[in-house]
């Protein structure tokens, strides 16, 4: 009995040793960018082994801050990122509601066609959506970002299994008490699939908030560019100054990995579900 315990020990620290390997070599370029950000561009190129700052400086921060619309741009992936969360937990929760306790004519065909849209790559359908989006006087805003990105197809199936789950006898008791669908779904689903909810809204806000070309295709102004493609933007406008690069792209880290944070749990809850459901 003892021997198997060591044996399990050792094997712990096996595995904590190669994750923590592992781990170290994932965030190494992002300790890096970090700590170049506070790094001039000069010290960069002379020392580009050296990881730690020997001259701690703001200037890439105080380049980024004050010569470009950053906040402006921040602004806009915000309002981007919220919007499309937001309607994609609305339109998956009240569309997985429907598909999981209605019957209708062409149900399931219905649900496995919107599967198959998850088979087909943005790049295919991004030409149909830009003229759709340009019929509509929508290019060149954000709308052209937020209405395409309103439903999605992972979300639906998501939610809808999660529906089906939730025993009958609670909707069919709220329908003899007088409640309507809508009821139904306001009262009694929406609470039940807060931790479905969770996991959604953590990935669809992260998805739309590193989203890179669609704001590319739908957008041409710089004041209504989004965060990852005003990097772009700027690391051209500036490509030789390394440290203001590498500011920009620090600060474009801080809301997801505030999020990631925040809502640890859920997220990892949420990669759980996707497995199981």
């Amino acid at each position: 009995m003892a021997t198997l315990t060591k044996r399990n020990s050792w094997g712990q620290y096996l595995s904590l040793i190669i994750l923590s390997g592992v781990a170290l070599f994932i965030i190494a370029p992002y300790i890096w960018m970090v700590l170049a950000s506070f790094r001039s561009t000069q010290e960069i190129v002379q020392n580009p082994g050296v990881i730690l700052p020997i001259d701690w400086t703001l200037e890439g921060y105080r380049n980024v801050l004050t010569n470009a619309p950053f906040f402006q741009w921040f602004i806009n992936s915000l309002i981007v990122a919220l919007s499309i969360t937001a309607l994609v937990v609305f339109t998956s929760t009240l569309a997985g509601f429907v598909f999981a306790k209605f019957d209708f004519r062409g149900k399931e065909g219905l649900f496995w066609l919107v599967l198959a849209t998850m088979m087909v790559p943005y790049q295919i359908t991004m030409i149909p959506i830009f003229l759709i989006v340009g019929r509509l006087h929508l290019y060149d805003t954000l709308w052209a970002l937020i209405i395409p990105g309103a439903v999605s197809a992972f979300g639906l199936y998501l939610c809808r299994q999660f529906c089906e789950e939730i025993p009958d006898s609670l909707s069919e008791a709220a329908l003899i008490d007088g409640a309507g669908p809508m009821r139904v779904y306001w009262s009694i689903i929406v609470p039940l699939l807060r931790p479905c909810i969770a996991a959604l809204a953590i990935f669809t806000f992260l998805e739309a908030w590193n989203e890179y070309l669609k704001p590319l295709i739908m957008l041409s102004q710089v004041e209504r560019m989004t965060l990852p493609l005003s990097l772009v933007f700027f690391g051209n406008a500036h490509k030789h100054d390394i440290g203001s690069v590498m500011s920009a792209a620090s600060l474009i880290m801080i809301p997801a990995i505030i999020v990631l944070l925040l809502f640890q749990k859920q997220f990892i809850k949420g990669i759980s579900i996707t497995g199981t459901k």
